[in-house]
């Protein structure tokens, strides 16, 4: 079974950079699929962005041209670039490895 686990999350002001990382385990990281998602309070979790192991991405509309995601093989982690934060960004941030998901990590965007 894959482990997975987020850091990064924080407080930030509109306009600000965050950057999250996930790490994961298992001897086929290069295979699985990676991707963060993200729920607001009272709503349902949502994609926000996908990277395969040869490092084609996939984008949420709401966060094209200011997130990247981005993934390390060979240490076995994936990030997120999240610049331009919204207010409408603040939300647990989760990880993705194939079907095994992380804890979340708290991203709070204040304006």
């Amino acid at each position: 079974q894959v482990q997975v686990l987020e850091s990064g999350g924080g407080l930030v002001l509109a306009g600000g950079s965050l950057r999250l990382s996930c790490a994961a385990s298992g001897s086929i990281f290069s295979t699985i699929v990676m991707g963060w998602y993200r729920q607001a309070p009272g709503k349902q979790r949502e994609f926000v962005a996908r990277i395969i192991g040869g490092g084609s991405t996939t984008y949420a509309d709401s966060v094209k041209g200011r997130f990247t995601i981005s993934r390390d093989n060979a240490k076995k982690t994936m990030d997120l670039q999240m610049n331009s934060l919204k207010p409408e960004d603040t939300a647990v941030y989760y990880c993705a490895a194939g079907n095994n998901w992380g804890q979340g990590t708290q991203v709070t965007v204040s304006s």
